[in-house]
């Protein structure tokens, strides 16, 4: 594993315009938590992370050159550690647009993912059971971990949030971090990073309506799923009256 750079913010500063702005530089491909749903043998590596315990780092990261988004920047530290060399990013917004959108989107994404009805469509869909899997460990690592289960209280959400930018400025040498908003464009960044700015516009991806179309879908998905969940339940209620008969 040899990152360059390395995201230390949480998500929903503009991680995925992070993530596009890094690639189109040639620091790609970049690790972002949807690369959770779509490699969930990742999920071991990350939970021994989560525990202290060592972590075949080269098996999760060993096919990228950055990071942004959780899980990364919740192992920001171990992994400056191990690229002594990469250079740290800060993406920061203002507190109280940040945590609405988190609520808006992944925590309510997270949400659905446990309901009854998604955990019924796995019974007859191996892409639910992926996602409810890695919902949980999103669960485990972002909702109960980093906000200790209290992300619903929007004043302790954004201490944690706050008191987690304000410890990356301390630890990270200040030559080697960019505290960064995406609306400032290409300028700040390719200069801290040393590369020519691209002759096309800054990637500001309108990822919060994705997301909230990413919802509306889940909703229509569980909606579908507790149908066939009821169905399948009432055929086994179905055969076993008629074993019990026989």
């Amino acid at each position: 594993m040899s990152l360059e750079v390395i995201g230390a913010s949480f998500g929903r500063t503009g991680t995925m315009s992070m993530k596009a702005a890094l690639e189109e530089l040639g620091f790609g491909p970049c690790y972002h938590m949807r690369e959770l749903f779509r490699n969930p043998e990742h999920q071991e590596q990350w939970r021994a992370a989560m525990r202290g315990e060592p972590v075949d780092w080269e098996r999760v990261l060993g096919d990228y050159r950055a990071t942004v988004d959780w899980p990364g920047c919740s192992f920001y530290g171990e992994l400056l550690e191990r690229n002594p060399d990469a250079k740290v990013i800060l993406t920061v917004r203002d507190p109280q647009g940040w945590y609405e959108s988190v609520r808006d989107t992944i925590y309510t994404t997270s949400r659905a993912y446990h309901s009854v009805a998604f955990r019924l469509a796995g019974l007859v869909s191996s892409k639910a059971r992926r996602l409810v899997r890695a919902s949980r460990f999103v669960s485990e690592l972002v909702w109960e971990g980093t906000f200790d289960g209290r992300f619903g209280d929007r004043g302790d959400a954004i201490e944690v949030f706050a008191r987690h930018n304000e410890e990356v400025e301390r630890r990270v040498p200040p030559e080697r971090l960019l505290v960064y908003e995406v609306k400032q464009g290409w300028g700040p960044l390719c200069d801290f990073l040393g590369v020519e700015i691209p002759d096309k516009p800054f990637p500001h991806l309108n990822d919060g309506e994705a997301y909230r179309g990413w919802v509306r879908r889940v909703r229509l998905f569980t909606t579908a799923a507790l149908a066939v969940g009821g169905s399948l339940t009432g055929l086994a209620v179905l055969h076993l009256g008629r074993r019990l008969r026989r």
